[in-house]
């Protein structure tokens, strides 16, 4: 797109005063059933399957997602597809001018684009709204809104500068977007006890995976239907079980995501009827970019944007799936607020080839460091550096066979790198 882009301040500043202001001064009121969808992982998923359903069920659905790709289009999304750059600019004016008339209060780039994708959906109508949380939950830019739910779906280790050195505080800043008396989902298997107890202190109608709703995978020792998984879910005094096809998004932890996003169709189903008529298909056609996306051809070429070590275990598992590769070439770039060596360690032993990137900007690590983080963690494998992660895609295209497989991941900036690589032509 063009750049119209939000010109709000650099960097993280969390806290609601600010998006509150300008939110008043446009006069955004809550006009449809909200889903606000915040976790560790899993999160982007989760929006994706609820964005799929509810496109499918005939509803126009607005969603908005962070980070973006290739182009800001991307996140801020009307039934699955990026919004013109007419109305992504019409709608920064209207923040604009109303941040000018709330007495230039200095928004950050996170509250610009949130009050911007609020302005789209209004503007068109939208019978349902997803947001995702950028960062945390109780001081971020979406809180200001008020769901009709709210889903926690992980809780693990990432910006802890930010959101606290153990689970337990993460957990606590994530259940921030519960709300008193409403449906309040978190599949994660072991929730933090300070989420626990603040949902409770709140009100909060909380449901937990495992307790009100969940899924089962076919037993090895049953003639069960191997091709499907079964969900369920506690609605009032009866228990909803569904036979259904695997998610169209790859990995076992899918399911996870998928099974919260099916709960929570439940629990507005009076508000957004849903049909399984729109669930079987909806489930099966979800895509989304980066999440374990495996490209056609040879060599296999994956790219995932998992950047923390909850994540990358859940990589170097589906990596193990995959089936038997040659060799396989691993494009890496991170940022350097990540915790690099503890996330990598998942892979020893996996990779033959590293081709280190180095991202750019204040929290971009430099290829050297992620080599010698490499080496320090004995993790295997030779190591290259590259000063882009679109020169390491083209040099680990150059080297792998048709019997090989590439890995690009790390950070949403290697695979946006990796794909530019991929997109340009010979």
């Amino acid at each position: 797109m063009r750049d119209c882009t939000p010109k709000g301040q650099a960097g993280i500043e969390l806290g609601l005063d600010r998006i509150r202001l300008v939110k008043d001064a446009l006069g955004q009121s809550e006009h449809c059933p909200g889903s606000v969808v915040g976790g560790t992982n899993g999160k982007g998923s989760t929006c994706a399957y609820l964005e799929n359903i509810i496109d499918r069920a005939g509803f126009k659905v607005g969603c908005y997602t962070s980070p973006h790709l290739m182009a800001y289009n991307e996140r801020v999304r009307l039934n699955g597809h990026p919004v013109s750059d007419e109305a992504l600019c019409a709608a920064f004016a209207r923040v604009e001018a109303a941040r000018q008339a709330a007495g230039h209060v200095a928004l950050t780039y996170f509250e610009f684009g949130t009050l911007a994708a609020w302005e789209v959906f209004s503007a068109a109508g939208v019978e349902a709204a997803i947001l995702e949380v950028g960062l945390g939950g109780r001081l971020d830019a979406v809180n200001a809104y008020e769901p009709d739910i709210s889903i926690v779906t992980t809780v693990a280790l990432d910006h802890t500068d930010w959101l606290g050195k153990d689970r337990e505080s993460i957990g606590f800043e994530k259940a921030g977007i519960y709300r008193a008396g409403k449906p309040a989902f978190c599949c994660d298997p072991q929730p933090p006890q300070r989420l626990l107890d603040h949902a409770l202190s709140i009100g909060a109608d909380l449901r937990l995976l495992g307790r009100d709703f969940g899924f089962e995978r076919p037993s090895a020792e049953t003639n069960e239907n191997r091709l499907q998984w079964r969900w369920w879910c506690r609605s009032g005094d009866k228990v909803i079980k569904r036979s259904l096809a695997y998610p169209g998004l790859r990995g076992p932890t899918q399911l996870y995501n998928a099974a919260v996003a099916l709960a929570a169709l439940e629990a507005l189903i009076d508000k957004l009827p849903v049909t399984m008529q729109a669930i079987r298909p909806g489930l099966i056609e979800t895509e989304l970019a980066g999440r374990f996306q495996v490209l056609p051809g040879k060599p296999a070429i994956v790219l995932d944007v998992g950047h923390n070590p909850q994540a990358i275990k859940v990589l170097a598992d589906n990596l193990s799936s995959m089936g038997f590769f040659n060799q396989t070439h691993v494009v890496l770039g991170m940022l350097s607020d990540k915790d690099i060596a503890g996330a990598l360690l998942p892979l020893i032993g996996k990779v033959d080839y590293w081709y280190a990137a180095t991202l750019d900007g204040l929290r971009g690590t430099a290829a050297d460091t992620l080599k010698d983080i490499i080496i320090a963690g004995q993790l295997g494998g030779e190591v290259r550096c590259y000063d882009s992660p679109q020169a390491a895609m083209k040099a680990a295209k150059g080297s792998a066979g048709e019997s090989d497989r590439i890995l690009a991941f790390g950070s949403f900036h290697t695979v946006a790198g990796a794909l530019t690589a991929l997109r340009e032509k010979p």
